[in-house]
């Protein structure tokens, strides 16, 4: 990697730090979103880093759809036990159990919406004050319009148009009884400085993230894993491909890309070549135009 690369990624993770610290000066009960994904990966490694030789001063929470990769859990539980964190889990599947919400059905069903009232109702149940995600500006021009400080109401709502200014690294935290806070630590990161951050510092990741053979079928121009609750058009077929994850989420959603790519470089000079965004490979954001704006006015990620 370039020298020139380094100081940047370096700057980039010195901000993160800095903003992790501040979430913890400022806030009462704070908990980090934590997916399995290299995201959220990194931002638990950073808020190892900002803290140690103490530990991370907040849980890790995670929004179990019941439709995750297997390889997802069985990396967040060893992650767990290796670090000593505390770890809590919403539970779709039981929202969905209480009838707090409704399964999708049909052919493109997915539990991925679903999530946003699991994630409330977690934030409620334990009386969290702030929520660190690991949520990107590049990612998708919904997320472009966040703050560092991600002001929510009462209801969990986000309104794009009422955020306040972070002049100076200046952040404001400051809220009413019931509201809370979506803080972003990787704001200002990209998905080449991720993966640079990673190949760098060595981070743990997904075996998912790594080119291995699966069982996929194609449809609306993207590979998706097959699984018992996918269903199947009449016209799709399963295929084993040689494929993996750009990005990590709900089976039902997630875009599984063709690649040979077996090794941290082989990923970053994928990416490098890539003309498809990453959100690009997530069916849930090609629902409409506006899915990812309307689903985080509602409280999502």
């Amino acid at each position: 990697m370039k020298k020139y690369n380094i100081t940047h990624i370096r700057e980039l993770e010195s901000e993160s730090i800095y903003v992790l610290r501040e979430v913890a000066a400022q806030f009462e009960r704070p908990a980090l979103l934590f997916s399995g994904g290299k995201d959220s990966i990194v931002m638990y490694y950073l808020a190892r880093k900002a803290f140690w030789p103490a530990k991370v001063p907040f849980p890790l929470v995670h929004i179990d759809t019941g439709h995750n990769f297997e390889e997802t859990i069985v990396f967040r539980d060893e992650l767990v036990e290796k670090t000593g964190a505390t770890l809590i889990v919403g539970s779709v599947q039981e929202s969905i159990d209480t009838g707090r919400v409704a399964e999708e059905k049909g052919y493109s069903a997915s539990r991925n919406l679903l999530q946003t009232t699991t994630l409330l109702d977690t934030i409620e149940k334990h009386k969290f004050d702030c929520a660190l995600g690991g949520g990107r500006r590049d990612e998708e021009k919904a997320r472009a319009k966040e703050r560092f400080f991600s002001h929510r109401d009462e209801f969990g709502q986000w309104d794009p148009k009422n955020q306040r200014p972070e002049l100076w690294n200046i952040f404001n935290g400051k809220k009413h009884v019931g509201e809370h806070f979506r803080v972003f630590p990787l704001s200002n990161w990209t998905e080449m400085d991720v993966w640079q951050y990673i190949l760098l510092e060595n981070v743990d990741i997904p075996s998912l993230y790594f080119t291995h053979k699966r069982e996929v079928f194609f449809r609306d121009n993207q590979w998706l894993a097959a699984a018992p609750f996918m269903k199947l058009k009449p016209t799709e077929k399963i295929e084993v491909r040689e494929v993996r994850c750009r990005t990590i989420g709900d089976i039902s959603c997630t875009g599984m890309a063709l690649s040979t790519a077996n090794s941290l470089e082989d990923i970053i000079l994928e990416v490098a070549a890539s003309r498809v965004t990453e959100r690009g490979s997530r069916a849930d954001d090609k629902r409409s135009e506006s899915a990812m704006e309307d689903r985080k006015k509602e409280g999502y990620f």
